[in-house]
């Protein structure tokens, strides 16, 4: 194992620290491995703008775990995952649980199948497609979104992937009253949470939506 390697888990580990997520040892080294992977594939694939493997720590990985206190079902479709967030990170964390990882470029879905080959995670299906065009076999529990869309948008795409009962998360960075007022009538926004990313510069909050 390289030196950097090494020195970006002490990283996470330290960036976990402060936060209230508790991970092992092996989840640590395998979240590192994705950056490692992200920032290997970056150079030719364009996956993300951060380049820096010490700021994807922060601004994917922690960004991405943020979420984690919220995933409390069992299935969870992560729609416009880009390279694999927050789906990737959550799917590390939660081996339990069972993600579908929606985008609709190939590019981003050969990588995110690739990762999970190398990092052996085996509870991750993606999906090449625009999330209006996905037919879900059976309605997720869960439908999460970062910097995805509006909310508005993000709703009217998605409605058909939830189960009546189910849940909608969305990632924000700054939270703007005329986007919430935006939701339609047929959904309830049930709570929104200011987000405390070690590190990070600037808002976060999740919105939580469901159906009426």
């Amino acid at each position: 194992m390289s030196i950097d390697a090494q020195q970006l888990q002490r990283q996470l580990g330290h960036l976990i620290k402060q936060s209230d997520i508790d991970l092992s040892e092996n989840k640590i080294i395998k979240l590192v491995d994705f950056v490692l992977l992200m920032q290997k594939w970056n150079k030719a694939y364009n996956l993300s703008s951060v380049r820096d493997p010490e700021q994807m720590l922060i601004r994917h990985i922690m960004d991405s775990l943020a979420v984690a206190p919220f995933i409390k079902a069992e299935r969870i479709a992560d729609v416009g995952t880009g390279p694999g967030l927050p789906g990737i990170p959550l799917a590390i964390v939660f081996p339990e649980k069972h993600f579908t990882l929606i985008d609709s470029l190939g590019k981003r879905i050969r990588f995110i199948k690739q990762a999970c080959y190398e990092l052996n995670i085996e509870n991750v299906e993606a999906l090449e497609a625009r999330v209006e065009d996905v037919q879900p076999k059976a309605g997720f529990d869960i439908v999460l979104s970062r910097a995805f869309a509006s909310l508005a948008d993000m709703l009217n795409w998605c409605e058909h992937l939830v189960t009546n009962n189910g849940e909608f998360l969305a990632l924000k960075g700054q939270l703007h009253q005329d986007e919430l007022a935006q939701v339609p009538s047929r959904f309830v926004v049930t709570d929104t949470k200011a987000l405390v990313v070690p590190s990070l510069i600037g808002e976060r909050h999740v919105v939580s939506i469901q159906k009426r």
